[in-house]
């Protein structure tokens, strides 16, 4: 599916279109798939610098970024859960995992929460991303409204064939600084001006 007709695709056809690649995906290709991701980025110096990181838990064939916390030991890993309307990051621990209604894994309310300010860089799932940083979601804005609140550096994940030159974005979508894929870790763009 073309996306160059910019607004004109609706998000809701293009989040369909997108996911149904994903899950047409197997499990061995999904952690193939995975593992290639996990390799471009394990050695990224603003990886290596970071204390803090906000990874995600893999859900519905996304990218499972998770052998990184065990590559990278000495970074601060943190996790996020869903209240209300919103995430709040708390630390990783791999055995205090509860499961959400919307049958996403989630830390443990009891672990400590990690302040927004305090993450350095947040690894953000998405169904498709673009070469300016533009991400679509599942479309519950929760990213979005977690995005606006931390300096961190923003890195998309997902797969080569979910990452187009454009997506339709509106003005309260987030974009991301960094796209990593199986195949590359790319510098955004950026939007085009005006």
């Amino acid at each position: 599916m073309s996306t160059d007709r910019g607004n004109s695709i609706s998000k809701l056809d293009l989040r369909a279109h997108f996911r149904a690649l994903r899950e047409m995906l197997s499990p061995e290709e999904v952690s193939a798939s995975s593992l290639a991701a996990c390799r471009q980025v394990a050695g990224w110096s603003v990886l290596h610098q970071a204390r803090t990181v906000l990874t995600y838990l893999a859900f519905r064939n996304e990218l499972d970024l998770s052998p990184l916390v065990r590559t990278l030991p000495r970074i601060r890993w943190a996790v996020p859960r869903i209240v209300d309307q919103h995430l709040v990051a708390h630390e990783y621990d791999p055995q205090r995992l509860v499961a959400h209604h919307f049958g996403i894994l989630e830390p443990d309310p009891s672990l400590p929460v990690v302040g927004p300010d305090t993450i350095d860089v947040v690894l953000v799932p998405g169904v498709a991303f673009d070469t300016k940083g533009g991400r679509l979601g599942f479309g519950g804005g929760f990213y979005d409204r977690f995005l606006v609140t931390t300096p961190a550096v923003r890195v998309g994940a997902t797969y080569d064939s979910c990452l187009v030159d454009a997506l339709p974005c509106q003005e309260h979508d987030q974009r991301v600084d960094w796209v990593l894929t199986p195949s590359r870790l790319l510098r955004c763009a950026g939007p085009p001006p005006g």
